[in-house]
């Protein structure tokens, strides 16, 4: 027995009301409905139909099965139509959360190649750090930094961000240098970045060979926005911790300066997040595939950036 084809019988049959109604809708002959339908009830050694000359009507087991096989034969159906459309060419509109820092720094400067790759996406980029609501705002997806804490959420990871703390130069000629993390909480002022959150002040981390610390410093300002909190160490309101994407720019350009390179913290990871739906739309598909392949190849996601940095932090 062929028990997807008999399901398929059986379902038609209960929606048609007759057996020969059913069979024309299924283009086959009435007998071969009468058969499936006769195996199929032998296979479950349940009574699935009340037969009667003129109609059909489902027993009590008939209708519990009736109401199983249809979600199979739904979930079989749209299986094999988002395969299909997993070849066509994807198009439509694709809204996606980022926060702003990485989007600038990262995404956008290689949005023309996705629109090269993809001309029929028309992309709704959200920028913000605040963690967006991704069914209350109708988003197909969104990047997180961090490990995720919504759990309904489907998650591929697709990165990691790396950390470095640095000053300005006109904080350091005023403060001096830092040699060991304890020293920013009692000698120093760092910026504080509030999480989107949870409003709470971020940690500073840091890991050597030897030992592992968490700081917490004084700050004359506190941010809950990447640009911003950038920005405020350029101005020389005290030390940041964050991600090399973010400062490299600024490093390079003598307006960051580099600090406590012998140590290193925790890379942090990046996600795709995206709502679980029955089945991924093939916007969505290509876009987190693409992602994932910009991503993997960014020197300043990979820590292939010209910040200095130990060999400790390299080599983890």
């Amino acid at each position: 027995m062929d028990q997807l084809n008999a399901m398929r019988a059986f379902v038609r049959v209960v929606e048609a009301g007759t057996f020969t109604r059913a069979a024309d809708l299924l283009d086959m002959p009435k007998p071969t409905v009468t058969k499936q339908i006769q195996q199929l009830e032998a296979h479950l050694r349940a009574k699935l139909l009340n037969r009667t000359t003129r109609r059909v009507t489902v027993t009590m087991d008939g209708a519990a099965y009736y109401e199983r096989a249809l979600r199979v034969l739904s979930e079989i159906d749209e299986l094999d139509s988002s395969m299909a459309l997993s070849q066509a060419r994807p198009s439509g509109r694709l809204r996606v959360d980022c926060s702003t820092s990485l989007a600038m720094a990262v995404l956008i400067p290689a949005l023309p190649g996705f629109h090269a790759r993809y001309p029929e996406i028309q992309l709704d980029l959200g920028l913000s750090d605040r963690p967006a609501d991704l069914v209350a705002e109708n988003l197909d997806c969104a990047i997180r930094a961090g490990e995720i804490q919504d759990q309904s959420l489907i998650a591929r990871r697709i990165g990691e961000m790396y950390l470095i703390t640095c000053a300005a130069p006109d904080y350091i000629a005023r403060h001096g240098t830092p040699h060991h993390p304890s020293e920013l909480e009692a000698d120093h002022y760092i910026v504080g970045y509030r999480s989107a959150g949870t409003s709470r002040t971020v940690p500073f981390t840091y890991v050597d060979a030897k030992e592992s610390i968490e700081v917490r410093g004084r700050y004359i300002v506190s941010l809950n926005e990447g640009a911003g909190y950038v920005a405020s160490a350029v101005a020389g309101l005290g030390i940041i911790q964050a991600p090399s994407f973010m400062v490299q720019e600024h490093v390079t350009a003598g307006r960051l300066v580099p600090l406590l390179s012998g140590w290193c913290s925790a890379p942090k990871p990046l996600h795709i997040v995206y709502p679980p739906n029955r089945h991924l739309s093939n916007k969505v598909r290509v876009f987190v595939d693409w992602l994932a392949e910009l991503f993997g190849k960014n020197d300043l996601i990979q820590r292939k950036s010209s910040l200095p940095h130990s060999e400790a932090c390299a080599a983890g």
